[in-house]
């Protein structure tokens, strides 16, 4: 018997100052049974840094043609392409055909630093790629703010992000290793 995607419920406030955005989402996570808590609030994270009324979660972990989130345009083109991990060279390359614009966020530590260090330079062609990594230490404390009803305030200016809900407050450092017009 194959196990169940567990259903999280978040009700999310953001207030970006960076971006001018302020909204009021509620959304419905379903957590594969190989995904972590840890894993999930990076989805909500990414949601929060790119917040808009058309960003949806893709069909989840177990689904390889699809990004972990992303926004489609009303004639079914990809604007947005979201992806978590580390993926091949060869599956970045064709989420950069099908989309617009793609953002990818690492957070396991050493491990994609290393992965870094032997793609970074054949991705750095890719003109619509940004690459973000997350520090193991901000992942910890992302997992602490996982529950099955969360409610959680985000606040970004100048480049911080706070994600907080009742009980406690965290500060989530972001790196970016590519971005467009950064210097390479």
């Amino acid at each position: 018997m194959a196990l169940k995607a567990t259903i999280f419920k978040a009700r999310l406030q953001i207030a970006d100052m960076d971006r001018h955005y302020y909204g009021e989402h509620a959304l419905t996570l379903a957590r594969h049974p190989s995904e972590t808590d840890e894993r999930m609030m990076l989805r909500v994270l990414a949601f929060v840094r790119h917040a808009h009324e058309d960003l949806a979660f893709g069909r989840g972990v177990s689904t390889d043609d699809e990004p972990d989130l992303w926004i489609r345009s009303l004639s079914g083109e990809i604007e947005l392409w979201i992806q978590l991990g580390q993926p091949d060279e060869r599956e970045i390359r064709r989420a950069c055909g099908r989309a617009r614009q793609v953002v990818l966020y690492t957070y396991s530590g050493q491990g994609a630093r290393i992965w870094w260090e032997q793609l970074g330079g054949k991705l750095a062609s890719l003109d619509n790629l940004t690459v973000y990594d997350i520090p193991p230490e901000s992942v910890a404390v992302l997992g602490q703010l996982a529950g099955r009803g969360m409610e959680l305030n985000a606040t970004i200016q100048d480049d911080a992000i706070w994600l907080a809900n009742a009980q406690t407050a965290v500060e989530v450092s972001v790196v970016a290793r590519q971005a467009p017009g950064m210097s390479r």
